[in-house]
């Protein structure tokens, strides 16, 4: 089902439509939910939290342009779906979430479905200094603009995908660090996602 809406709205990427086939939503999703798992809409998952939908997450996995063998960090680990895909595809995942009931919540799903990620409780705007430098980053939360700490632990060459705007109306955006002092930035679509809170994102 999910492979075939993907195709549909234009994801390309073969690598990535597989891992949608082979990653179950529903176990990321609560049981009362579990019934619209595989329709392409985003759902609540508790605590002001949602799980993008499917497509949404497929286009911000493409747009990293993934090998396998990355090290990413992942900002806003949800439910945990977003780690458990770019795992599946190879990488080496880091994730942070500032509410720590799905912190571990996500924890234990990952760790049970097998997934060897690490998970951190914190504010995703500092990022996670003791494993950088990352060749990825994937923030899944929306944010007026990019902090620092996290520009200073991606890789020259890296890239960052994240809903770049205000509270209420975000675009897509992809930004490549060209050099030590350089970005460079493009948006893709417009979005709406829940707000990046934090030192250096939205107050509550």
């Amino acid at each position: 089902m999910v492979k075939e809406q993907l195709i549909e709205r234009g994801i390309k990427d073969r690598r990535v439509l597989d891992v949608f086939g082979r990653v179950e939503r529903e176990k990321f999703v609560p049981p009362d939910k579990q019934e619209y798992a595989y329709e392409d809409s985003p759902l609540y998952i508790g605590w002001g939290q949602t799980i993008s939908q499917p497509y949404i997450v497929a286009l911000m996995t493409e747009l990293l342009s993934l090998k396998g063998g990355e090290k990413v960090l992942e900002i806003g680990t949800g439910s945990g779906y977003q780690s458990a895909i770019l795992s599946h595809l190879g990488c080496v995942v880091y994730t942070v979430e500032r509410i720590p009931q799905l912190a571990k919540k996500a924890e234990e799903i990952l760790s049970l479905l097998g997934y060897r990620v690490k998970v951190k409780i914190g504010d995703g705007t500092l990022g996670w200094e003791e494993f950088a430098p990352y060749d990825r980053i994937i923030i899944t939360a929306a944010s007026s603009s990019v902090s620092l700490p996290l520009i200073k632990q991606l890789k020259i060459g890296g890239k960052i995908v994240l809903p770049l705007g205000e509270r209420l109306h975000q675009e897509l955006t992809v930004i490549d660090k060209v050099s030590s002092t350089r970005v460079e930035k493009k948006a893709i679509c417009g979005c709406i996602f829940v707000p990046l809170i934090g030192k250096y994102g939205y107050k509550r």
